[in-house]
């Protein structure tokens, strides 16, 4: 089969969910017979989005190969079911830095390096490099930004000397409704479409976005407007949750649509077991960045793949302000707590405020990263009584320092790309409630962090299950370090170094996040 392209990109405005609406198609074409791949293009100059603030941009994912990606690569694992890995994702920044260090070994014989053609090339070469009989690009950012153009260019170039035929163009833009007048607006759209075709670009399919479903006349101005036939003119209404877009497109036909243009023959099956209902728990997630919830993505969504209702965010730094009895106050309509990864000292009281809480009222809870490090320096100070006890991210000069940089990432000057990355092996320890959640001795679990529980130094703090002694905090899993903590006694209080939240998959929620909402519902 020769190589086909789907090509998204977005108009109008930012945020409209083509990174989901990539991902749907990817499923329903996956699902209908096809080899699927993807390839997300970020037009910004970070080489990755490793040390991007999560409160602007949203959640990093890692991949098994340990690539730090924006939470796009989430979606696509998520819906298609595939690892993603680090060339599944192509920043403005990776492309420049390859360029510049190839102009530097004399690879250009010379000659002028210039957007077009050494830019245009190495984002072609990328594109034709990926093995696969349908490849998705999803074009970050929004048409007419400057940042985004020479990609576009790069697949105008690559569609014309590959043929037009293997490649189909879908524009998702927005149709505002304006209650004033009781209509439609289509001109930014129009004017969105416009903007492609100066580029080059005549869109094949557009998917319009609005808030409730749009009327005919307006899909029929669009369809003028934009020079596409009407009835790749989709509209797609804000629905209850985003898992519900593969079923609702795929009823819609929009796998018919693609393989007609595309001229590939497809089963038409879609093998999509998401939940539809959700049992109403009331979890808390105690977390620092909450400029927006994809700071939060990966853990969100994989609560919700449990069929459990989402985790309300929680500000660690309002809760420091709390005494015990206003914590109590605040925390005790929950029936369960999450305390999520981050990086440095801001909120970190607070968090430990809501592990003492949970740890003392038998609450369920789960640490994820620096939430199980948290987890330690609570337990540290408030059940071995090592006064001031703390990690030395917070406090260099803790007499406590029960987290400490891990020592190959001592003499590392650059933050960038450098922390324990990707799919690590970890040795699950029988007896230990880790057991009884995956029930094997060896996992494969994404990790992003550079420190850890300094279990040498103090190593009275920790015990074995076959130990399983009283006041210690137990040690279910190791590489070669501590990997996971846990109590006795208490209905689910676990700590894990890694991230399990970027495994969930639709349909196979992460086994940790399933024995977690099931401890809650035990415990009610």
């Amino acid at each position: 089969m020769v190589k086909k392209h789907i090509i998204v990109t977005g108009g109008v405005l930012s945020g409209i969910g083509k990174g989901i609406v990539s991902a749907s198609v990817g499923k329903i074409m996956k699902d209908s017979g096809i080899n699927v791949n993807s390839l997300k293009l970020d037009p910004y100059l970070n080489v990755d989005a490793g040390t991007m603030n999560p409160n602007q941009h949203g959640e990093v994912f890692v991949t098994d190969d340990g690539y730090e990606a924006d939470l796009d690569l989430g979606h696509y694992e998520r819906f298609l079911g595939i690892p993603m890995k680090k060339f599944n994702n192509l920043t403005t920044g990776q492309v420049y830095k390859s360029i510049i260090e190839k102009e530097r070994a004399g690879k250009y014989l010379g000659g002028t390096v210039q957007m077009v053609p050494h830019v245009t090339n190495e984002i072609k070469e990328r594109i034709k490099s990926i093995d696969t009989d349908l490849l998705l690009i999803e074009v970050g950012g929004t048409v007419g930004d400057i940042e985004g153009e020479i990609f576009l260019e790069a697949i105008r170039q690559l569609s014309v000397e590959e043929g037009k035929e293997n490649f189909m163009f879908i524009h998702v833009t927005f149709v505002p409704y304006l209650g004033v007048t009781n209509e439609f607006k289509t001109k930014p759209t129009q004017q969105s479409v416009q903007l492609l075709r100066k580029i080059g670009i005549q869109p094949d399919m557009l998917i319009i976005r609005t808030e409730k479903e749009i009327d005919q006349s307006s899909l029929e101005k669009v369809s003028l407007f934009g020079g596409v036939k009407s009835e790749y003119v989709i509209n797609l209404p804000d629905l209850n949750n985003v898992y519900e877009v593969p079923e609702v497109i795929h009823k819609m036909g929009v796998q018919n649509l693609i393989a007609k243009k595309l001229n590939i023959s497809i089963t038409n099956n879609l093998n999509w077991n998401c939940p539809k209902t959700f049992k109403p728990l009331k979890i808390a997630m105690v977390g620092k960045y909450l400029g927006t919830d994809d700071a939060y993505k990966s853990i969100l969504e994989s609560i919700f793949l449990c069929g459990v209702k989402k985790p309300e965010l929680l500000d660690a730094e309002t809760l420091e302000e709390y005494d015990d009895e206003g914590v109590v106050s605040v925390l005790s309509k929950y029936d369960g707590i999450i305390i999520p990864g981050g990086f440095g000292k801001r909120g970190i009281e607070g968090k430990l405020k809501a592990i003492k809480f949970a740890r003392e009222n038998k609450v369920p809870i789960l640490g994820i990263c620096l939430g199980m490090q948290t987890m330690i320096i609570e337990f540290a100070r408030n059940v071995m009584g090592y006064n001031g006890a703390n990690s030395t991210e917070f406090d260099v000069d803790t007499k406590y320092p029960v987290v400490d940089m891990m020592e190959q990432q001592k003499n590392i000057l650059q933050l960038g790309g450098t922390m324990r990355l990707g799919a690590q092996k970890t040795e699950v320890i029988k007896g230990s409630k880790l057991f009884d959640i995956y029930n094997k001795e060896i996992i494969d679990e994404r990790h992003r962090h550079r420190y850890e529980a300094n279990s040498d130094k103090f190593k009275e703090m920790f015990t074995t299950p076959e130990k399983n002694e009283d006041n210690k905090l137990i040690v279910g899993g190791k590489s070669d370090f501590v990997e996971e903590i846990e109590l006795k006694d208490h209905p689910f209080f676990v700590g894990i170094q890694y991230h399990p939240e970027y495994k969930s998959k639709v349909g196979a929620p992460h086994p940790i996040f399933k024995a977690f909402t099931e401890a809650i519902i035990n415990n009610l």
